[in-house]
């Protein structure tokens, strides 16, 4: 099978953060090159680190060069005669970019690229004025809807699958998903503005659907658990962990919560600073979000005493609107039944209120330990706005959701309509109501604009402010 998208030079670095131990960043660099050629070594003050290769294609090799820079100021690598600054001071005055949603279902790879990475040029231009120490990716990083496109076993897919396929189809199903997956990260990391960016601040990502296929855990087990459903996710999870962690299944970084990859969730801690990324996709099943790993990973970390602040980044929303009675309403009419998914999608969908309840007290014994605060991260749903869960004298946990950097925005009918929807409140924890809440300066509670977020710790004291591609910059909203 040709792949329609041929790599004819080097593409990376794309640098990625390991971990953070002992003062020191330790961190990965991914190349994805053509084959037959080996890219240069990466130097450092010390001496240099020759890329290996992880993983071998038809017409491309990726290799990877893990390296550790000291975790202050003014700290750099140089590659293939460039030189690449890293903001690496993780202990005082802080930045951090909180991007998702990189693409589109239909069409993605044809979009022209200027207009598809405008917020990334603005975030390049920002990062150059004052430099961010970490990209923070919320989920779907591609969009892998259309890798099924081009085969015979799966171009129904979801829709219908066959019962029985051939060993050899199937074989074939997976090489073809597996060219697919590489064409779908070779051509996000060669567009110039991420490119540029991903070079220079490290980044950890968390998955959602899209990184799979639309609505994968909430598609019915019929679809999920079929032969083709399942190479599609096997597909799928080998180019996370390859293109997105910079490793593979024997060697997963340390802040993974199982070394084993039961679950792909991770935490990194910081000087007073934790970032919490539980798998919400892995264990997923239509009527449970997380299994007992991921469950496991977060009752660690509500047990564990990390004073300071923790982003707990939620690749859907944490906190939203009534989103189970617009299910209920759908799921009645046949001609919505179609977008079922979606909703079940969410934390708040009736199948989830349960899990919903546990994560929400989960996230209040963490604000209520002393000296800690929560901010809950999130995207998916292409608009901006933010949330507030009033804890009493406990303080609130906030949630703000960015989405997309590259997905367009869709129609402002809809911002106003789940801006409507969100009057009516929801209260799963009664005692601790939620309500959904305008951006600064904004008039309306959702905003139909793409944009980016961006997080500041200054004197110890963290803000956030959103970046919207018609309106600009929000003033700050403390946290």
């Amino acid at each position: 099978m040709k792949m329609a998208f041929q790599i004819l030079r080097p593409i990376g670095p794309v640098l990625l953060l390991d971990d953070v131990s002992d003062g020191m960043l330790h961190l990965a660099a991914l190349f994805i090159v053509p084959k037959g050629i080996t890219p240069p070594a990466i130097h450092l003050p010390g001496g240099q680190v020759a890329p290996q290769a992880i993983a071998e294609y038809g017409t491309a090799t990726v290799w990877r060069a893990r390296f550790d820079l000291p975790a202050h100021a003014g700290a750099s690598y140089h590659w293939n005669g460039t030189d690449y600054p890293v903001a690496g001071d993780m202990a005082g005055d802080l930045r951090l970019a909180y991007v998702s949603c990189n693409g589109e279902e239909i069409g993605d790879m044809d979009r022209e690229g200027s207009e598809r990475n405008a917020m990334w040029a603005r975030l390049r231009t920002e990062h150059r004025d004052r430099p961010f120490a970490l990209l923070l990716h919320g989920g779907d990083q591609v969009y892998a809807d259309e890798v099924t496109h081009g085969h015979t076993l799966s171009r129904d897919w979801p829709d219908e699958v066959p019962d029985d396929p051939a060993p050899e189809a199937l074989a074939d199903l997976r090489a073809h998903l597996r060219d697919r997956f590489l064409e779908r990260y070779a051509a996000l990391y060669a567009a110039p503005e991420p490119a540029w960016v991903m070079a220079r601040v490290p980044s950890l990502m968390q998955w959602d659907d899209h990184d799979i296929c639309d609505g994968w855990g909430s598609l019915r087990a019929s679809r999920t658990h079929s032969q083709v459903g399942q190479a599609v996710f096997a597909a799928a999870r080998q180019a996370f962990l390859l293109f997105q962690h910079g490793c593979t299944d024997n060697d997963l970084p340390r802040r993974f919560a199982d070394p084993q990859g039961s679950h792909l969730g991770w935490r990194l801690h910081l000087p007073d600073l934790s970032i919490i990324a539980p798998d919400l996709r892995s264990e997923r099943s239509r009527r449970n979000i997380m299994g007992q790993g991921g469950w496991d990973m977060m009752q660690a970390e509500a047990d564990r005493d990390a004073p300071g602040h923790r982003m707990l980044m939620s690749s859907v929303p944490l906190l939203g609107p009534r989103m189970s009675l617009l299910e209920a309403v759908m799921v009645a009419i046949p001609r919505m039944q179609k977008y079922e998914d979606d909703l079940r999608d969410q934390w708040q969908s009736r199948a989830h209120r349960r899990e919903w309840r546990r994560m929400l007290r989960l996230v209040r014994d963490m604000i209520r330990k002393k000296g800690q605060s929560v901010t809950a991260l999130s995207g998916e749903i292409h608009l901006a706005t933010r949330a507030v869960m009033d804890l009493g004298p406990d303080g609130q946990l906030h949630q703000l959701v960015a989405s997309g950097i590259a997905h367009r925005a869709p129609p402002r009918g809809w911002a106003r309509f789940l801006g409507a929807l969100s009057f009516l409140g929801e209260d799963p924890l009664p005692e601790n109501p939620i309500r959904i809440r305008a951006l600064p300066g904004q008039a309306h509670r959702y905003t139909a604009e793409r944009n980016y977020l961006t997080l500041d710790r200054r004197d110890g004291r963290w803000s956030a402010e959103w970046e919207l591609e018609d309106s600009g910059r929000t003033p700050p909203l403390a946290l």
